[in-house]
């Protein structure tokens, strides 16, 4: 019996005692001491008498990380006896029971435990059904797992790289499968650059790129396997390229030994047209990447450069036309679009003169390589061998001073505007002055 204070009454007298409060867990230590086909019989009537299934996959969990030691590596459970111990046959029973046990909806279990049972499995050697399910489990919620937990080692005598490779691509195939059936359209890639949150796509394509950078630097991946991998992420995926770019980098850093045929293959799996300006300019000074990738990594980049310009000299416009100048008497409104011209004429000079420094240093780049490719040609011996590369050499030249020319027309084009804007700007001190 409870007073209406809260304490716990016997016999109508208090005894002092506060009721305890009981969480939806308060039986999983409990139900974790018994006997596993006892437990199992627990589960079943549970399930058939409509018990929430998130509440039966906690117990599942708990009995999971109390029984299989593997579970709890990187944490001690101190709770366990050592008579809990069991064999390593037993161990594999058990997860393969837990596993037909566990409800089958999304998000039930969270992806680390999953992840996990899975390399559980693989160490106790599973079943093939049970580590197929448990992969399926993941995919379906790919999106929440960690970069940590999805390297997972490679325990097969037969494979020789470190990680498990075709794990992980299974699982992505089970994400993008899933993805599918859920109606997931391809988005536009405006619509994806323009979200203010990933979409789980997005995210797994973030995580499959990290994922592509930690297993790069191992000698022993083939580049078909490294190739199967990041080519299985849907391009609209990925609004950048930047991760990819970087574990490409890195695999060429670590494989030095391949053909340039290979390294060409490999590069086109990502997008120069999707790489920021920052990732350009590590990309145009790298000397593993292809001579070819390099031009194209300069042509788009000196586009991007085009654009901002563009953008910028278009908002310079809407800023004109928006504020017309009037005459008379001079007002605290005019004085106030005077000093927001300035100040934005500043803005404008500080963004044109760091586009005018990056658009040097391009020339210089063009130049530079132009030197390399004569010095190519004339290194060479037998016009036979000699016919298709230099053709190749002769339209990567044309490039360079095609993206010359261009240069020097922004520039024409940057420096007549910002004499405009700055004639603007005296030209209203100088009528202000008249009028005050």
């Amino acid at each position: 019996m409870q007073s209406p204070g809260g304490s716990v009454l016997w016999n109508g007298i208090s005894t002092g005692a506060r009721p305890r409060n009981f969480n939806a867990d308060w039986w999983y230590d409990d139900a974790s001491s018994l006997s596993f086909p006892t437990y199992k019989r627990l589960i079943s009537t549970m399930e058939s008498r409509g018990i929430r299934p998130e509440i039966i996959a906690g117990s599942l969990t708990y009995y999971a990380k109390k029984y299989l030691p593997g579970l709890n590596r990187r944490h001690s459970m101190g709770a366990v006896p050592l008579t809990a111990t069991l064999s390593d046959i037993e161990q594999k029973k058990l997860l393969e029971e837990i596993d037909r046990l566990l409800p089958v909806q999304k998000g039930l279990a969270s992806t680390k435990v999953l992840l996990g049972l899975l390399r559980t499995a693989m160490i106790l050697k599973a079943s093939p059904t049970c580590i197929a399910n448990l992969e399926k489990r993941i995919g379906m919620q790919l999106d929440q797992a960690t970069l940590e937990d999805l390297l997972l080692p490679n325990f097969s005598y037969t494979m020789e790289t470190l990680y498990n490779v075709e794990c992980v691509h299974r699982i992505l195939d089970h994400f993008l499968a899933m993805d599918q059936a859920n109606g997931g359209a391809s988005p536009c890639l405006d619509d994806v650059m323009a979200s203010p949150s990933l979409t789980p796509i997005t995210t797994v394509a973030k995580l499959i790129d990290g994922y592509l950078a930690e297993i790069a630097p191992d000698i022993n991946l083939k580049l078909p396997k490294f190739q199967s991998l990041a080519s299985a992420v849907p391009e609209y995926a990925r609004p950048l390229d930047d991760g990819l770019y970087r574990a490409i980098d890195i695999y060429l850093k670590a494989h030095s030994w391949l053909s340039e045929a290979e390294r060409e293959q490999l590069c086109r799996l990502m997008d120069c047209q999707k790489l920021s300006l920052e990732a350009c300019t590590h990309a145009a000074q790298n000397e593993r990447l292809p001579l070819r990738v390099v031009v194209q990594v300069l042509f788009f980049e000196q586009l991007q450069l085009r654009t901002s310009i563009a953008g910028c000299l278009l908002v310079s416009d809407n800023l004109e036309g928006s504020r017309p100048l009037r005459s008379g008497i001079a007002t605290s409104g005019e004085a106030g679009g005077w000093a927001t011209a300035v100040r934005e004429n500043q803005v404008l000079k500080v963004g044109m003169d760091n586009m005018r420094m990056r658009l040097a240093e391009l020339e210089k780049e063009c130049s530079n390589m132009r030197q390399e490719i004569e010095k190519l040609g004339r290194g060479k011996s037998g016009w036979t061998s000699r016919v298709p590369k230099r053709f190749s050499l002769k339209m990567k030249s044309q490039m360079c001073s095609a993206q010359e020319g261009s240069v020097s027309e922004q520039q024409k084009s940057m420096s007549a505007k910002l004499d405009k804007l700055q004639a603007k700007v005296s030209k209203q001190k100088k009528q202000l002055s008249a009028d005050s």
